[in-house]
Formats: C-alpha cells, sequence, structure tokens
C-alpha cells in the first residue's frame, strides 16, 4: 500500500510499504477514508524529532521511520481477538492516544497523559495510508452515514473541546483565544458554546475572517493595536480565561498577563522552545496556569454532540483536499508557503 513516512526534518517520503497484517488482540484495522495534517506533523517536518521516537518506544516498540497521520476517519475491516466494542463496517474517528491503561494517570481516567503516551502516526504508525491498524479502545465509533470529512476534524477539535472543559463554567464570562488555527477555531467555538464572549488575537487576514465566522465577538491584531491595553479596554480587569493555542514563547506570556487576577490561562499550544516568564505574576495574582494535552474520549463526544447541534462547524476549516501522492507539495509545503491561507488540509489516501 502507499504511505507517507517519516523520516527525518525535511525529509518525508510517499513510498509503497506493506499493508498492516491482521491485528493483534484488542486491534482493529481502518480502511482510512480521510486524515489530516495536524499542526504536530508540521513540527515534525520542519524541526522534528519532536514527538517522534529515535529508540524503541516503550509502549509500541516504534522508532522513526514511521508513517504519520493522526486526524483520520474511516471503516473498521477487520477486528482482532476479544475485540467487542467495534465491529467490521463501524465508521470510526479514533482517539490518537494509545496507552498503557495501568499507570496511574490511566487509571484516574487521564490516559492522555499516560506514562508511556503513545500518539498514533507519531510513536506507531499512522493513517498517511490505505489501512491502518490501532488499538479497539481508542475507536470513537460514528453514527451510520456520518460526514467522514467532518469526522477527520473530530480529533483535533476535540483538543479543543477539552481545553474549554478545563477552564470550567464559561456562561457569560470573557475568553481570549490567542491563535485561529485549526485549534484556536475549535477552541473558539467550543467556548462560544458554552456561553462565553470571545476575544480572538490573530494577525492573518485569512483567518480574522474565519474567527469572525466560528463566533469571535472581538478580534484584535497585534500588528494594530496593544492587545493588553484593549482587553483591559473591553474588560475593565482583564479576562476571566484565556487559551494560548499558537505555541509561540512569546504569547505564552501574554495570554497570563491578558486574564484577570484568580484569571486562568490555559496553555494548549505545542512549543519548540521555552518562553521566559517571572513566576512572581502568579503567586502575586492568584492565576492559575493550565496545561493541557491532546482530550480523552469524552471529549469525542462532546465534539460529536456539537457537530449534531451545528454548534461546532468543520466546512470553515477545511482548506484543501488533496490526494496523499500530493502531501508534500500541496500539503506540508503549501502550510508552509501559505500558512494564512490554510486551516486544514485533508489528504484522501487512495
Amino acid at each position: 500500500m502507499k504511505a507517507a513516512k517519516w523520516y527525518a526534518k525535511k525529509d518525508i517520503r510517499v513510498e509503497n510499504v506493506p499493508e498492516p497484517s491482521a491485528p493483534k488482540p484488542g486491534e482493529v484495522k481502518i480502511k482510512v477514508t480521510w486524515c489530516g495534517i495536524c499542526g504536530s506533523d508540521l513540527h515534525e517536518y520542519l524541526a522534528g524529532p519532536i514527538f517522534i521516537p529515535t529508540s524503541p518506544h516503550p509502549l509500541t516498540g516504534s522508532q522513526a521511520p514511521l508513517i504519520l497521520g493522526h486526524e483520520f476517519s474511516g471503516t473498521v475491516v477487520e477486528v482482532g481477538e476479544g475485540v467487542t466494542t467495534v465491529n467490521v463496517g463501524d465508521l470510526v474517528a479514533p482517539d490518537a492516544c494509545q496507552h498503557c491503561g495501568v499507570c496511574i494517570n490511566c487509571r484516574e481516567g487521564r490516559y492522555n497523559v499516560c506514562q508511556k503516551l503513545a500518539f498514533t502516526g507519531l510513536m506507531a504508525d499512522g493513517a498517511f495510508a490505505e489501512y491502518v491498524n490501532v488499538p479497539a479502545e481508542v475507536c470513537y465509533v460514528l453514527p451510520p452515514n456520518f460526514d467522514l470529512e467532518a469526522a477527520a476534524l473530530i480529533e483535533p477539535l476535540a483538543t479543543g473541546f477539552k481545553a474549554v472543559r478545563l477552564a470550567g463554567s464559561l456562561l457569560g464570562k470573557t475568553a481570549v483565544v490567542f491563535g485561529t488555527g485549526t485549534i484556536g477555531l475549535g477552541t473558539l467555538m467550543c467556548a462560544k458554546a458554552a456561553g462565553a464572549y470571545v476575544i480572538a488575537v490573530e494577525m492573518s487576514a485569512a483567518r480574522k475572517k474565519l474567527a469572525k465566522e466560528c463566533g469571535a465577538d472581538v478580534i484584535l491584531d497585534p500588528k494594530e493595536c496593544d492587545v493588553i491595553v484593549e482587553i483591559k479596554k473591553l474588560t475593565k480587569v482583564g479576562a476571566d480565561v484565556s487559551f494560548e493555542c499558537i505555541g509561540n514563547k512569546l504569547t505564552a506570556p501574554l495570554a497570563i498577563e491578558a486574564i484577570r487576577n484568580n484569571g486562568k490561562a490555559v496553555i494548549v499550544g505545542i512549543f519548540e522552545e521555552p518562553s521566559s516568564f517571572n513566576f512572581f505574576n502568579l503567586s502575586a495574582t492568584d492565576k492559575v496556569v493550565i496545561g493541557t494535552l491532546a482530550y480523552t474520549v469524552d471529549d469525542f463526544q462532546g465534539v460529536a454532540n456539537l457537530l449534531a447541534s451545528g454548534q461546532l462547524k468543520t466546512a470553515p476549516l477545511i482548506t484543501g483536499r488533496i490526494k496523499l501522492d500530493d502531501i508534500i507539495e500541496k500539503g506540508f509545503e503549501e502550510l508552509v508557503n501559505n500558512k494564512d491561507a490554510n486551516i486544514k488540509i485533508i489528504v484522501s489516501p487512495t
């Protein structure tokens, strides 16, 4: 079968590889319909290895080179021994968090921070391929006839849903979302669904337009104003909650500065380098900083519910549909060279 395999920074190759064998006990085999290019895939392309292991991963045993892709949808074509929760023919949108099930975090239901966490497509072969095998327990089973384009975006939208869930009640509160890429727009829509007044911070004209379409009440451009001053004007004391969805060393401290005393800053972005920060800004203000990684199955259900109600929209987020053969030129390089014009490019393996 054809697959996109990561070998090194700026070295992803579309090549013929063996089709996955029959699934092991507890696994399912999925025929991939769509798989989105994630920001983490782009980080690996430009600066990896970041998550990709260069020695055998403790849970999966996988290491570079491996097949990328974890934001995907497809149809189950085979189930392994002992699988009872997923059936052949089911439409699925798998959770990417492969986990051990026995560490303290897994036992507490926070398997997204499992001590041996392995993301499909980063620490195990992924879904930029015609077929992929994954644990049955990570498969979110979709209703019959569910739109598989939309289903491929459940995974990134679940990241935003979880960030909003961790922030607590947002009803009648003000939230600031830094960055309106896929994760930022998903977070924005989830915050609106939770009852927040949302201020989006974005510089790209195309993304500002999408932020408005997705429900932002106010959009601030750092090229045009002092964002913190404007947030203070709008809120008097600072926002109740902020969400950093960029992963930039400069915007992370701003996300904390933007909130009021006793407010919450939720850090969602993936960072390539550290920020400089004076922790007195926390101890002197009772501000709370929350880190969040990925999601759990409850967040997949929450996203599916909001999609069904129309409170989440995927159509504005999909800016490209391409074939696997074109994943470098029309996928990764397109995202690098035309970042402002793109949100989510989804890939068909056939």
